[in-house]
C-alpha cells in the first residue's frame, strides 16, 4: 500500500465545474447531505474547500456556517487548510467533500480538522473509490493529469482505518455509483439497484458520516465508599457474655426451678 503522503503538489478543484460530470457528481452528494442536515445540531458548521462550500446546507438547523477556500468566489474565509485560524474544538460539524483526494498529506489534514472539531461533532467525508470504473480510469495515460483523475483515490475502508485512529464511530458509509455515466442515467441507476448491496463496494463514490468520540483514559472511580457491616446486637451480646463468665459446662449450670404450693 502507497503511502498517504505524498511530494507531488496535486491540482485541487475549487468548483465543480472542473471535473468530469462535475455537477452530477455534485448533485448526488447533495441529495445525500439533504437527508443529514436536519440530524446536525450545534451553533457552527465549517465547509473545507471550493467543492464544500457549494454545497447547500439550507435545511440544516446550525445557523453560522463558514465556508473557506482560496479561490471559490463563495469563501468568506481565506486560509490555509493545513492551519486553520480558529480555536480548539470550534465546531460542529466539519464537510469534506473530495478534499483528501487532492491533499499532499491528507493525515495532516485530518489531525487539523479534528483540532477544531467539538466532542461528538459530526465529520462528512465524500470521495473517489480506487476500485471502480472511475478508479480503473485513472490508469490511462492521457487522463493522469486531468481532472478528477490527475489526484489520489483512497478506498472507504482505509477511510474508515484512519478515522477509527483518531476515536471516530463511522455511523454511516454508502458507497455508490457503479456505473459513473451521465448518459441513460435511469438505466445505470436501474441496473445498479438490481444487482444488490454486493457490488456496493465497487462504486465509484463514497459518502460518511463520522462521529468524534472521546473516552476518559483512566476509569472516574466514585468519590464515595461503603461502609462496613456491623454485626448483629445478639450476636454481640453473646460474645461478650461468653468472655465474662467463661464457657460453662451442661453439668454445672443450673437452671432454677419452680415449687407448685401444696394444696
Amino acid at each position: 500500500m502507497k503511502p498517504a503522503r505524498s511530494q507531488k503538489k496535486f491540482e485541487r478543484p475549487y468548483t465543480w465545474s472542473q471535473l468530469h460530470n462535475g455537477e452530477w457528481v455534485r448533485e448526488s452528494i447533495q441529495m445525500r447531505l439533504d437527508e443529514w442536515c436536519p440530524k446536525l445540531f450545534g451553533y457552527h458548521m465549517l465547509k473545507l474547500g471550493g467543492l464544500s462550500s457549494e454545497l447547500a446546507s439550507c435545511t440544516c438547523n446550525i445557523q453560522h456556517q463558514v465556508n473557506l477556500d482560496i479561490q471559490n468566489p463563495l469563501h468568506n474565509v481565506i486560509a490555509d487548510v493545513y492551519n486553520l485560524p480558529f480555536v480548539e474544538k470550534s465546531f460542529d460539524v466539519v464537510v469534506l467533500s473530495h478534499q483528501l483526494d487532492y491533499s499532499n498529506d491528507p493525515h495532516r489534514l485530518l489531525r487539523e480538522v479534528d483540532r477544531v472539531m467539538m466532542d461528538d461533532g459530526y465529520l462528512i467525508i465524500s470521495g473517489f473509490n480506487p476500485f471502480s470504473l472511475t478508479g480503473l480510469a485513472s490508469l490511462m495515460p492521457w487522463r493522469k493529469n486531468s481532472l478528477p483523475w490527475s489526484g489520489r483515490m483512497y478506498t472507504p475502508s482505509r477511510m474508515k482505518d484512519w478515522l477509527g485512529v483518531l476515536n471516530y464511530q463511522v455511523i454511516q458509509c454508502d458507497s455508490y455509483a457503479l456505473f459513473p455515466m451521465k448518459k441513460y442515467q435511469t438505466v445505470w441507476t436501474w441496473l445498479e439497484n438490481s444487482l444488490g448491496d454486493w457490488a456496493s463496494s465497487a462504486g465509484s463514490q463514497y459518502f460518511i458520516v463520522a462521529r468524534k468520540r472521546t473516552y476518559p483514559i483512566k476509569p472516574i472511580k466514585p468519590h464515595w465508599h461503603l461502609k462496613r457491616r456491623f454485626s448483629p446486637v445478639g450476636a454481640s451480646l453473646t460474645t461478650r457474655c461468653t468472655a465474662h463468665t467463661g464457657s460453662l459446662s451442661p453439668e454445672k449450670t443450673q437452671h432454677p426451678t419452680k415449687h407448685k404450693k401444696a394444696d
